[in-house]
């Protein structure tokens, strides 16, 4: 058979598919994704009582695993310390972080890592009860604060409180546990910390309904997923998959109703339905990964209600996480 008509047998999807940089080739050779995360966290990922691993890291690796094999179970969960978390990416140990400290220069620049993106925006906040009848950080004054005894903690805490020129008393821990007990018993009525730890420590209390996080943030910290530096086919991959998950809310396209938007006619849902141009066969991938991530794990508002809404007996406001057409930070370059 001629090479011409050898092309015209192969399948389009195969013909174009990019050949597997070095990341994806041990991935598909391994047969599943070893994903990880710097700490188990409520919300984020924590192990059952069955021992299954679920929380809004672990959708985010369910869904890079559809994106690589449709299947969202070929994909091994690894909780990582904070210690160790830059060397078992380096070494191959893990493939992919999906969250790990706050997105820095030194993070991103210093360990042989490289950031893909924002999935999570954070920042320090403040956590009272209702009774003391706050409902903005701005009204906080003759309150003890508990707080992390650590520099750039208590650095943003002395900045609010010299701003607004009201009376504090600073209660120091070492750690993230000992805010929860700490302010559980009354020592302060005020806890200091990031967000995403505050709602742990949220969930954790026996009303959680009766505390609330103050929608003022206090620093800035963006979290997101982590690959190694050096193979950009992964880094796009990822980073695609989590843009995926942003456009395909923005788009209104949900696990729900995926099934019956073939027929639409608007581009950008066509293309992410892979149904108009070819984007994932440039990065390895098929044409239709995208909706096959949607379809299998849902978009990015559906795995934030999953593990933060309502039913999780702790809702969290989506604040700076609500798509910036909604007045949030979320964004992702359009699929065109």
């Amino acid at each position: 058979m001629s090479l011409i008509m050898l092309a015209i047998a192969l399948p389009a999807a195969a013909q174009d598919l990019a050949p597997p940089g070095p990341t994806l080739a041990a991935v598909q050779a391994r047969g599943h994704v070893l994903c990880a995360t710097s700490d188990p966290l409520p919300g984020f990922a924590q192990a059952g009582a069955d021992g299954l691993w679920a929380g809004f890291d672990v959708d985010f690796c369910r869904a890079v695993s559809v994106a690589i094999f449709g299947d969202p179970t070929k994909m091994e969960f690894v909780p990582l310390s904070g210690d160790t978390r830059f060397a078992q990416l380096q070494t191959g140990a893990v493939d992919l972080i999906a969250r790990n400290g706050p997105w820095t220069m030194r993070r991103d620049t210093g360990y042989g890592a490289s950031y893909v993106g924002t999935s999570f925006f954070d920042g320090q906040a403040y956590m009272v009860p209702q009774t003391l009848g706050a409902v903005s950080a701005y009204e906080l004054d003759d309150v003890r604060v508990c707080v992390l005894d650590g520099p750039e903690e208590l650095a943003a805490i002395r900045e609010f409180f010299f701003t607004t020129q009201a009376t504090y008393s600073e209660i120091l821990y070492e750690d993230r546990e000992d805010l929860a007990v700490a302010y559980q018993s009354g020592l302060c009525n005020a806890v200091s910390a990031p967000a995403s730890w505050l709602n742990a420590i949220r969930k954790s209390l026996p009303e959680p309904a009766t505390h609330r996080i103050l929608p003022e943030r206090i620093s800035k910290g963006g979290f997101g997923p982590v690959v190694r530096s050096g193979d950009d086919q992964w880094f796009k991959i990822v980073q695609w998959t989590l843009f995926a998950l942003i456009d395909a809310e923005e788009a209104g396209v949900t696990k729900d109703n995926i099934g019956s938007l073939s027929a639409a006619k608007t581009h950008r849902i066509r293309r992410l339905l892979g149904l108009e141009g070819v984007y994932g066969p440039g990065i390895g991938l098929t044409e239709k990964f995208m909706a096959n991530v949607i379809r299998q794990v849902g978009n990015y508002g559906e795995i934030f209600d999953r593990n933060f809404g309502p039913d999780t007996g702790a809702a969290v406001v989506r604040g700076q996480n609500a798509l910036w057409s909604n007045g949030g930070l979320l964004y992702a370059p359009p699929i065109e």
